[in-house]
């Protein structure tokens, strides 16, 4: 039959994932607690380390220990680093889209529509961070006025 491709190894697939994480900057420490698997073949790719509940409750001190500075830090400059982080995002694009084809068995079209979507969501929340208003409202008090101000909320986890 002709005009068919054939299915990438396992091995070939484990290569190519290393190969984007390397260079976008993620080491992956091999370990037994998880196993990264991939749909396109079935195969494992390789294992990695699970946290434990120990380095979870680590993680979530330094994170509210890093949002006490944060939360002062006025809403515009918390805009340009989600701004790098757009810029990151372009500039892995395809790196990022090769992983989520391995990981997800999206084809490329599809994950490197994936990877637009986050960059254009880093694009419209840093115009948010320029319209963080808040409204003034009457107030039955004469001489005074109430302010409806924003403020970042803290620590949030995603599993």
């Amino acid at each position: 039959m002709t005009g068919t491709t054939a299915l990438p190894t396992t091995d070939d697939l484990r290569t190519r994932a290393r190969a984007s994480l390397r260079r976008v900057g993620v080491s992956v420490p091999e370990g037994n607690g998880l196993r990264a698997r991939t749909p396109i073949t079935g195969e494992d790719l390789f294992g990695l380390g699970a946290a434990t509940s120990a380095d979870t409750r680590d993680a979530v001190a330094a994170a509210r220990e890093a949002f006490l500075a944060w939360r002062t830090t006025p809403a515009p400059r918390r805009g340009e680093l989600v701004c790098r982080l757009g810029e990151l995002l372009r500039e892995h694009q395809s790196d990022l889209a090769d992983l989520i084809t391995i990981e997800a068995g999206k084809i490329r079209s599809e994950a490197l529509g994936e990877v637009q979507e986050m960059i254009d969501i880093c694009d419209f929340a840093v115009g948010l961070s320029r319209q963080l208003y808040g409204r003034t409202i009457a107030s039955e008090r004469p001489g005074h006025r109430l302010a409806e101000t924003w403020h970042p909320l803290g620590v949030v986890g995603v599993i």
